[in-house]
């Protein structure tokens, strides 16, 4: 009997859950007295329903019969200051994402109780929206075409309010990330499931509003990127990042974009890709082309360009490819080839007709373009002689240059171009030509040589721009030589001719530096990578470097540190690798795979003895016969007797300290190692027993983890260190110094070897040789 009294209740039974709905009904003002107990009631009913939903029928339909969802619109609409916003759209997002039946969501949907949370007057504050959006995306999720009618307002045939999706938007531009990307998710759902009715209805004004205002933040995004780019107050480095942070922000939006035209439906599509043209597309490349009248808030030409070929590369798709070719080729365009592409096109939309019209009226109306060459442009970065694309290919602004160019190689290497506007470009190596029309003009084709000298003059500038730009530059080339099919001129065959001579030179050069042990590596390293940034396509290739090229001027220039000599000497290598490349696509068309390194002349640990001091490792035993006696001042021991062991073994050396063995005195315990690169040993004119050394403090290979891309952050360089040894007299103190330079000069000697079948100018044969050979 008296266990019966104290029984537990059965939480998960029908009578427990008429209990708590009878509990919240007695409920007339939920307020700061009451919350907890709301708040565990609301909690009951959705683990209940839940459980119902699956596990005991009976619970869910008492659920549906006594219209409980009414109960929670009803404790929204009596709360007063109570704060149970929150967790009352949570428990009912966790209740309809845990919802498995159709019918149960069938019912959850019907009777307006959903729409009626969602157009409940919130007032957001905290955390009330993260929890509000999180609801809203849990109700998207159970979206099909059978539940989509559910939340529609419909009158006739027509629906004239869609309460989800109105609510939904007014979070699109919400400043937490988490946020803009829930709704973003859940705008996709619906455009998934939904039927003409719904198109009709978010693709009519004022809800279409939606897409302007997305394209017009793209827009705004740009802006703020172009402002980014020319901010002169900003230090480098953190103009990169801030730069970098900007372009990811437009790339994620871009993609949102892309999605919405992934859907395929054609009233989407079309409303996207026509605000995309009129007001991002269009007004960035018209003023850039001098087709139209400028307004004084411009983008600049460099980030004008970067914006179209972003787009292009992210979102494509063949109508967009078509638009932004018509516009850059319509001055040498002819109303023939014109026709042809419009009629062509399945992609083809009236906007953009309608635009290409109005730039008609636009070109033949402008006195300045009654001559296909007479468009004026700034005299002081572009040839006055040339007007549109090819002012900017032009430019003697190299960075200007390398974007107009870039952009047509995105055109031009995309299959999804019309072939008639492909062939007016010229680059007829990236795109598979079909009825080639020969009376159709060929924009680059017939400026080829002059823009492979337009190229060949920045690689060959003297003093050199920097590494970055030469990579780019090389890039743009290679493209362009195997496009073009044929040899370079006489005077473009001369100026590479320069070019390559001065990057040998300059790797010479790093044979004399403080790191020309880590030369051979560097090849090893960096070549494969430097073959595969040649071969990437201009589709895969991040216009991130048309920014860069405004931002990443040389400034280390001077600095000492091994830090940046390591850089110098990478970089050093990188360029003569681009030339190496550059010359065997000259001469045989296709790039090297490897390196042509003498492997011989390596240090191989396999053949190295235990008793060889180039093996020694600290605490390890060596012989103290070759040493030469000296001491040195320990921050932390005071003064040492020690020996100083130079010695190298084919391309690896290593400057050893070693004190005496307590018991061995021919042996001695290494208590220090330093690469014998770098050394310079200097003798102290105050003090000429003294001999000063420079030790690298810098390792690659700690680095290397932290290198993206050609330049790394420049603030995680350490100091280098300085030993300085004390020596009986002069003489053997400069005994000392010209030991450690023999090494030093052995080592160099087998690094000079195993460089030497690059070096030699041996690949293809002399530069010098004719193009004909």
């Amino acid at each position: 009997m008296w266990r019966s009294l104290w029984r537990s209740i059965d939480r998960f039974s029908l009578h427990y859950f008429k209990y708590v709905i009878n509990e919240l009904r007695e409920i007339k003002v939920v307020d700061g007295h009451n919350r907890e107990l709301v708040i565990d009631l609301l909690q009951s009913i959705v683990e209940l329903v839940t459980y119902g939903d699956r596990q005991d029928p009976l619970i869910f339909e008492y659920f549906m019969e006594y219209q409980v969802l009414a109960e929670f619109v009803r404790v929204l609409k009596i709360s007063r200051n109570s704060r149970i916003e929150a967790p009352l759209l949570q428990y009912l997002s966790i209740m309809i994402q845990n919802m498995n039946s159709d019918h149960s969501i069938y019912y959850c949907f019907s009777n307006d109780y959903i729409n009626n949370i969602i157009g409940h007057k919130f007032e957001f504050g905290g955390d009330l929206a993260l929890y509000y959006v999180s609801f809203l995306r849990a109700v998207g999720n159970k979206l099909n075409k059978d539940t989509l009618c559910l939340l529609l307002k419909v009158h006739g045939d027509a629906v004239v309010s869609f309460p989800l999706y109105n609510e939904a938007l007014k979070f699109a531009h919400h400043g937490d990330k988490m946020i803009q990307t829930a709704i973003r998710a859940l705008t996709l759902s619906i455009y998934n499931v939904s039927d003409d009715m719904v198109y009709q209805y978010i693709t009519t004004p004022p809800v279409s509003k939606y897409f302007s205002d997305s394209v017009s933040s793209l827009s705004k995004q740009f802006f703020h990127l172009d402002s980014l780019v020319h901010d002169a107050e900003m230090r480098t480095s953190q103009k990169k990042e801030e730069i970098l942070l900007e372009t990811d922000k437009i790339v994620d939006d871009l993609y949102y974009l892309k999605d919405m035209l992934g859907i395929g439906e054609s009233r989407l599509s079309r409303v996207v890709t026509e605000n995309l043209l009129r007001i991002l597309i269009f007004p960035v490349l018209l003023p850039l082309l001098q087709i139209g009248q400028s307004n004084g808030s411009n983008l600049s030409a460099v980030t004008s360009f970067y914006t179209v070929s972003r787009l292009l590369q992210v979102i494509g798709g063949k109508g967009m490819f078509n638009s932004v070719a018509e516009v850059i080729l319509y001055p040498d365009m002819t109303s023939s080839v014109r026709d042809a592409v419009q009629r062509d096109s399945t992609e083809s939309n009236g906007h953009a007709e309608s635009l290409l019209s109005e730039m008609g009226n636009v070109v033949s109306s402008s006195p300045e373009t009654e001559g296909a060459e007479n468009t004026s442009l700034p005299t002081d970065t572009v040839s006055i002689k040339r007007s549109g694309i090819l002012a900017h290919i032009f430019s003697e602004n190299h960075s200007l240059m390398l974007a107009s160019l870039f952009l047509l190689f995105i055109l031009a290497e995309t299959k999804e171009l019309h072939p008639l506007l492909a062939q007016m470009i010229g680059l007829s190596g990236m795109h598979d030509m079909i009825d080639v029309d020969k009376n159709i003009g060929n924009l680059l084709g017939k400026h080829m040589d002059q823009i492979l000298n337009a190229l060949l003059k920045v690689l060959a500038s003297q003093p050199p721009y920097s590494i970055l730009i030469q990579w780019h530059t090389g890039w743009f080339l290679r493209k362009l030589l195997i496009c073009h099919g044929k040899g370079l001129s006489d005077h473009n065959f001369q100026l590479f001719n320069t070019s390559y001579q001065r990057s040998r030179e300059c790797l010479q050069k790093e044979l004399d530096g403080c790191w020309f042990d880590h030369i051979p590596e560097a090849f090893r390293n960096e070549w494969s990578k430097c073959k595969a940034a040649l071969e990437e396509s201009s589709q895969c290739k991040d216009p991130l470097f048309l920014l860069e090229l405004d931002v990443s001027q040389q400034t280390t220039d001077g600095d000492a540190t091994s830090y940046f000599a390591w850089q110098r000497m990478v970089d050093n290598v990188k360029v003569f690798i681009l030339h190496l490349q550059l010359k065997s696509t000259i001469f045989k068309g296709e790039l090297l795979d490897q390196p042509l390194l003498d492997s011989g002349v390596f240090a191989d640990s396999s053949d190295t003895h235990a008793s060889d001091d180039s093996s020694a490792s600290f605490g390890s035993e060596v012989a103290l016969v070759s040493g030469i006696h000296c001491t040195i001042a320990f921050s932390n021991a005071g003064i040492r007797d020690i020996y100083l062991i130079p010695v190298s073994r084919k391309t690896s050396g290593k400057v050893i300290l070693a004190e005496k063995h307590p018991f061995r005195s021919q042996r001695g315990i290494v208590l220090a190692i330093a690469p014998l690169a770098g050394l310079i040993p200097k003798i102290d004119k105050d003090h000429p027993t003294w001999l000063h050394l420079q030790i690298r403090e810098f390792e690659p290979k700690l680095h290397k983890s932290k290198v993206k891309g050609h330049r790394s952050g420049m603030s995680n360089h350490v100091a280098d260190g300085r030993w300085t040894l004390g020596f009986p007299n002069g003489k053997a103190c400069e005994a000392a110094r010209l030991s450690i330079l023999e090494e030093t000069r052995k080592q160099r000697s087998s690094v000079e070897s195993v460089l030497a079948p690059l070096l030699q100018n041996t690949c293809h044969g002399n530069l010098s040789e004719s193009e004909d050979e």
